[in-house]
């Protein structure tokens, strides 16, 4: 049937601040849902309370609320829609998360859709109950003849002790309505069962908890679904987990399609799920259904199903190319899959299942090193911060690709001379599985451990562990050779199997330009592949791509044609993490518009398949490739754009920059050696003392004897710091010789060769910001920031308030003169952010970044002003006085920074110069007698360490 004329207007409820189980795929989500809707006439209203995503930006919806995700704000927006004649129709609660459908049965309870005459669209309630309420899955799963784990739900902790009896153990835990797994564990004994029993009651907001076997070790499976009114369902994708059972899908690494899976397990499977989704409600949507294989007898069991969009949603569509959220949008204003058109080929219908003539591969992300003390082991709780995905022609190539873009210091898996070689350590580590365990397994084939004991004690499946094997086989053959004997068949074999040129040169003792020389004298040259959906069935229309190598006497056409127009490349900012987030997506998808607005064709680079900017119709090439030299190079290469733009991603484009300028490829924007003399502490404070602008008393030193000596110089407190870092990593406020000598080692051991930063810390000091734009010669200042907690705390962890609410008059004409001095002696083109520490009515500089900055999205939300665009605009040539700005200041804007510390029981919340948060809200204020602001105010100085 088509759609559904009556409705008119839809709410979308977004997902708010990003935390640990909840993070940026659901910003792609719900953006790629409101542009569906809006293609079809529907206005859209979005309410979330994330400043830093683009979901929140008009460009995708017609009316957008930032406001906190609650009762409150939900009758709020409902009540000014019809008071303004524009009544509210639907409600699409399926695209923000468990956030968003936890909101939407909160409002169905408390009677406001009925109230408001808003109907719910794309799940109904009674569906969202059946998969959340433990007991009445379990039991909708028994009455269908799905397996399902022994075990019941208990709702006290007497009902608890008597399952736990029931059962007996090893046994799982796993509450009900939560997110992320949070308060879900495994209980190997009776003594550690009481306290898992009253976590997992306290974390459940119905005080339910699942008390069931234990199936640790058994293969996991899921399968991405849509099905729509008439009840056609398809598959979009199947996902296999490479970790057992045991481990969060959120933390596992995951492969689609399926490798192990015989069909014949296969349609069980497809038939049990879909009868599954039907059993549970008669819903047009997506959903997402989990299962446990039994690796003995192939005994299938449920594990759960989310009838909603979900984190593993987001890969199946960037892996497919398959657009999950904009169908289902689709699906819940009527349409039906034949109604709609396949968007890769743009001729043949959506009702199809995608078939892969590739292999994707997704792997975590993590940031224990932000948490000192955390358990890193890896369980049901997730404790992944972001992710990156690699797309090759086979499993070994994707999972290096993935490992190469997680920016961990590793050149892939294995090959860079960084691998465990404490056998007790390895085994450990096998058993105990943590972030790094895939780098293990391959490091235990390098040591000779058996192949039988890494399986045992792994419970991996074996096919994959004998893709790694080979790996370790190809490494150890390239070790026999030098760049001159290295065989073609066994250079073209490691490029097929995915290995960088660094991790070849590293095997061959030799340079990785050397090896780049050497490969293509022989002709072994990278193409690039469509992403089709189809197995390149049907003619693909759309322009997303990978890269591969042929083998032996295969040959790959190159698929990717270059035009002849005048061409940019962005480069995103690669997996989320703690200090780098998604305000750096936002930026990057607001140059990739920009750039096509002002008449080039945009290429966008990166690998995080959580994001817009990986989405396949926003820029009009997108490579789904590392943000990793060799990669970047050769696309460049390929493309020939007239430059590259690196600051709008971060730290990862950033440190391109220099390799860059040194192949001759032009950085549209800064310079490079702007960018360099920002970072560079001697050369950066030199130009602060000749345009007379204060800075606190700083030197740099290479060593621990070098620091003590500075230290007595300076004075204490200090403040410790290596240079080029994002987030504040590694820095520490010491306050004696001790503490110094100390950090400086930790810092050079992690960072061998680094320079390291002390500055005297100006204790009690206010701290604040500024963002500008700045065209090489007028500077215009986006925003001045204050931060409520004192210098010290790092400003991504710091309450910051815009415009400023105690400064004077007299430090805010400093900030301004200071902002608008250093801009031009920088030779600013495009973004610049500086942060400031105020004491005794002094400004002093603490450090000057020209780049896209963590606050530039809050400040473009509090202004309703676009100004990454007009910022893009410049680096491409664009004067500021081109543009007429026209900020909208009313009131207050705060940022609030969000925590994910309840992942971590063990870790004190503590507040200081290295970034913790892994999201923010915003909340705006009319005064400064606001109750949330005098809270916030009055708490200050509640966590500051050192």
């Amino acid at each position: 049937m088509p759609k559904d004329s009556s409705i008119k207007s839809v709410l979308i409820i977004g997902s708010g601040p990003i935390i640990i189980g909840q993070a940026c795929e659901f910003d792609y989500s719900g953006s790629q849902a409101a542009r569906s809707l809006r293609e079809e006439g529907i206005k859209v209203a979005l309410i979330n309370s994330n400043p830093a995503t683009i979901m929140t930006d008009p460009l995708n919806a017609d009316y957008v609320y930032l406001k906190p995700l609650d009762k409150n704000s939900i009758i709020e927006i409902l009540e000014k829609h019809q008071a303004e004649g524009t009544p509210i129709d639907a409600v699409l609660p399926t695209m923000g998360g468990q956030t968003a459908l936890n909101l939407a049965i909160d409002c169905d309870a408390s009677g406001i859709w009925e109230k408001y005459g808003v109907r719910i669209i794309g799940v109904d309630i009674k569906a969202i109950e059946t998969t959340e309420d433990r007991e009445k899955f379990r039991l909708k799963m028994i009455e269908i003849g799905v397996g399902v784990c022994k075990g019941r739900t208990a709702r006290s902790f007497l009902e608890g002790k008597e399952i736990a009896q029931e059962t007996g153990f090893p046994l799982v835990i796993r509450p009900s309505f939560t997110l992320g797994g949070t308060g879900g564990g495994f209980v190997h004994s009776p003594k550690d069962f009481d306290a898992a029993l009253n976590k997992g009651l306290h974390a459940s907001p119905t005080h339910e908890v699942l008390v069931e076997q234990s199936i640790m070790g058994w293969k996991e499976y899921e399968l991405e679904l849509l099905r729509d009114n008439l009840g056609n369902v398809i598959i979009i994708c199947s996902i296999e987990n490479f970790d057992p059972m045991g481990i969060h899908t959120g933390d596992s690494i995951t492969v689609a399609p399926a490798m192990t899976l015989p069909d014949t397990i296969y349609q069980r499977m497809r038939d049990m799920a879909i009868k599954m989704m039907n059993a549970i409600g008669q819903f047009a949507g997506g959903c997402n259904v989990q299962f446990s294989l039994n690796p003995e007898n192939d005994d299938i069991i449920a594990i759960e199903i989310n009838p909603r969009v979900s984190r593993s949603s987001a890969l199946a569509s960037k892996a497919t190319g398959y657009p999950i959220a904009k169908i289902a949008a689709k699906m819940a204003i009527g349409y039906n899959l034949d109604e709609l058109t396949n968007a890769i080929t743009g001729t043949t219908s959506a009702y199809f299942e995608p078939a892969l003539d590739y292999v994707v591969v997704k792997v975590p992300r993590w940031n224990f090193d932000k948490f000192k003390g955390a358990d890193k082991t890896l369980g049901l709780q997730m404790k992944s911060v972001g992710e990156t995905m690699g797309i090759g022609r086979n499993f070994q190539e994707a999972l290096q690709k993935a490992c190469q873009s997680l920016e961990i210091k590793r050149n892939g898996l294995g090959a860079d001379g960084k691998g465990l070689v404490d056998q007790d350590a390895i085994m450990h580590s096998l058993a105990n599985p943590s972030w790094n365990r895939l780098f293990h397994i391959y490091d235990a084939f390098k040591m000779g451990i058996s192949f039988k004991t890494i399986q045992q004690t792994t419970k991996i499946d074996k096919w994959f562990l004998y893709q790694i094997e080979d790996m370790v086989r190809v490494e150890n053959t390239l070790e026999k050779y030098t760049l001159s004997s290295v065989p073609k068949e066994l250079l073209e074999e490691a490029k097929h199997k995915g290995f960088a040129d660094r991790q070849i040169a590293y095997s061959l003792r030799c340079l990785e330009s050397e090896v780049y020389e050497k490969r293509n004298s022989l002709g072994i040259k990278r193409v690039y592949k469509c992403v089709d959906t189809c197995a390149a069935e049907f003619e693909a229309k759309t322009p997303y791509f990978y890269s591969t190598f042929s083998q032996g006497s295969e040959t790959l056409d190159n698929e990717s044609i270059v035009t002849d127009k005048k061409k940019v490349v962005v480069l995103g900012s690669g997996p989320n993490r703690i200090g780098q987030g998604i305000e750096f997506d936002y930026s990057c998808v607001h140059g990739i518009l920009a750039a096509k607005e002002a008449g080039y064709e945009a290429i966008m680079i990166n690998s995080n398949p959580e994001t817009v900017s990986t989405d396949f119709d926003i820029a009009d090439k997108l490579y789904f490739e590392p943000v990793f030299w060799e990669h970047v190079y050769e696309i460049i290469q390929h493309e020939k754009p007239e430059g590259v733009i690196v600051q709008l991603g971060g730290q990862t484009a950033l440190k391109l920059a220099e390799k860059l300028t040194k192949h001759g490829i032009k950085i549209i924007g800064t310079s490079f050696e702007a960018l360099d003399l920002a970072e560079d502490r001697g050369a950066f404070s030199a130009l602060l003392q000749e345009n007379e602008i204060p800075f606190p008393r700083f030197g740099v030193c290479e060593d621990a004897d070098n620091a003590v000596e500075l230290g007595r110089k300076l004075g204490y407190p200090l403040l410790v710091r290596p240079s080029y870092v994002l987030g504040g990593q590694s820095m520490k406020i010491v306050i004696n010789e001790q503490e110094l000598e100390q950090h400086v080692v930790d810092i050079l051991r992690d960072i061998p060769g680094n320079k390291i930063l002390l500055d005297h810390f100006l204790e009690n000091a206010i701290e604040a910001e500024a963002d500008a734009i700045c065209d090489g010669e007028d500077v215009y200042i986006i925003g001045i920031m204050e931060h409520i907690e004192p210098a010290g705390i790092h400003s991504g962890d710091s309450h910051s308030v815009l415009p400023p609410f105690d400064l004077s008059p007299n430090v805010i004409r400093q900030i301004e003169e200071h902002t608008k001095k250093i801009a031009v002696a920088l030779r600013t083109v495009g973004l610049l952010n500086i942060q400031f520490a105020v004491k005794d009515e002094v400004v002093y500089i603490i450090e000057a970044n020209p780049r896209a900055s963590r606050t530039v999205p809050f400040i473009c939300k509090a202004y309703q002003e676009p100004y990454v665009n007009y910022a893009t605009k410049v680096m491409l040539g664009a004067k500021l006085k081109d543009f007429t700005f026209n900020p909208v200041k009313k009131g207050y804007a705060i940022k609030i920074p969000v925590f994910s510390f309840n992942k971590f029981p063990n870790v004190n919340m503590e507040l200081g110069p290295e970034m913790k948060s892994t999201g923010e809200a915003i909340y705006f204020i009319d005064s400064l007698k606001d109750d949330f602001f005098r809270k916030v105010y009055g708490e200050r100085n509640l966590y500051l360490s050192k």
